[in-house]
C-alpha cells in the first residue's frame, strides 16, 4: 500500500491530547477575542479540524494582523520569511505578559 503524504502525517505525538483533555474543547476557546497587534501562541486543538494551521506552526508565537470571517490573520516568522496564517480562535491562546 502506498504511503500517505497528507497534511496531518507524522503528528501522532504532536497533536495528541492528554487523558483528561480528550474530547471536544471548551466553548470559551471558540468565542475568545483578540485585538490587532496582540501576540498569540498557536497551539493546535486536534479535536477541531476547521481553521487548523499546518503542524509546522504548532507551538509558534505570532502577531494578530486582522480578521477574516471567524478566523484571525496571524503573522508568523518561518525562517527568514513572514507568513500569514488564517487560524480559528480554538487554536490560539493569548500570550501572558510577565
Amino acid at each position: 500500500m502506498p504511503h500517505s503524504h497528507g497534511v496531518r502525517r507524522k503528528t501522532r505525538k504532536k497533536l495528541r491530547k492528554s487523558v483528561r483533555e480528550r474530547g471536544l474543547s471548551r466553548i470559551s476557546k471558540a468565542i475568545q477575542k483578540f485585538e490587532v497587534g496582540q501576540k498569540v501562541h498557536i497551539v493546535i486543538d486536534s479535536s477541531v479540524h476547521k481553521g487548523m494551521p499546518h503542524k509546522r506552526f504548532h507551538g509558534r508565537t505570532g502577531t494578530v494582523k486582522g480578521r477574516r470571517g471567524r478566523a484571525y490573520i496571524v503573522e508568523v516568522r518561518d525562517g527568514n520569511k513572514l507568513k500569514l496564517l488564517f487560524v480559528r480562535p480554538e487554536h490560539l491562546t493569548p500570550q501572558k505578559l510577565a
